[in-house]
């Protein structure tokens, strides 16, 4: 997993609540088992209609494209568990989600997945929606060690992530990673056994 730093990155705005994994990544496209490839099926009910462009989705809009922000609802990632959510999002380019709230293992799957869900109050989240539609380009900078967000106009908040998140996602460690740097402790022990 590629370790998380400091980036810059334009916002999009996905301005609707309780988007389920499904809507995320339909069920018809779960026919993988590789983490990439979901990224072009990626809200696909909604980012094509009769299999062309919806022009007026968000994400098909031209001032959005490159945008490895995503700004959105209470409850992201809501419904079934399926790990293809964040796959696809982390596929189609996203690094951070902005949010008042997500579902508990989505977000705990983003993490071990090497994406960053940032939780932060409601109000501060609109104010955000605002920024991003009245200024066009609109980027943040997500600093993961000082775990701030900062606009180009000085805006500046801090989030919260858990410490050993923190941790896993500043070095790039995966479970299999993790599990990998006590490989020394782990041969001694089955050398004793």
């Amino acid at each position: 997993m590629e370790p998380f730093k400091t980036f810059t990155g334009l916002v999009a705005p996905l301005d609707k609540v309780n988007v389920d994994t499904d809507q995320i990544i339909p069920k018809q496209f779960l026919k993988r088992i590789e983490r990439t490839g979901f990224g072009e099926f990626l809200f696909y009910d909604w980012r094509y209609r009769d299999g062309k462009l919806n022009p007026e989705f968000v994400l098909n809009q031209e001032r959005y494209q490159g945008a490895t922000i995503l700004l959105t609802g209470d409850n992201f990632g809501c419904g079934s568990s399926r790990e293809h959510a964040p796959w696809a999002l982390k596929d189609y380019g996203f690094k951070v989600i902005i949010a008042p709230s997500f579902a508990d293992i989505f977000f705990n799957n983003c993490l071990k997945n090497g994406m960053l869900p940032i939780v932060l109050p409601g109000d501060l989240v609109k104010e955000l929606f605002v920024k991003v539609f009245e200024n066009e380009g609109y980027s943040l900078t997500v600093n993961l060690e000082s775990q701030t967000l900062k606009d180009p106009d000085g805006w500046t908040i801090g989030f919260i992530v858990d410490p050993f998140a923190k941790k896993c996602l500043l070095e790039g460690l995966d479970d299999i990673s993790l599990t990998l740097k006590l490989e020394d402790k782990i041969k001694a022990y089955e050398e004793r056994a």
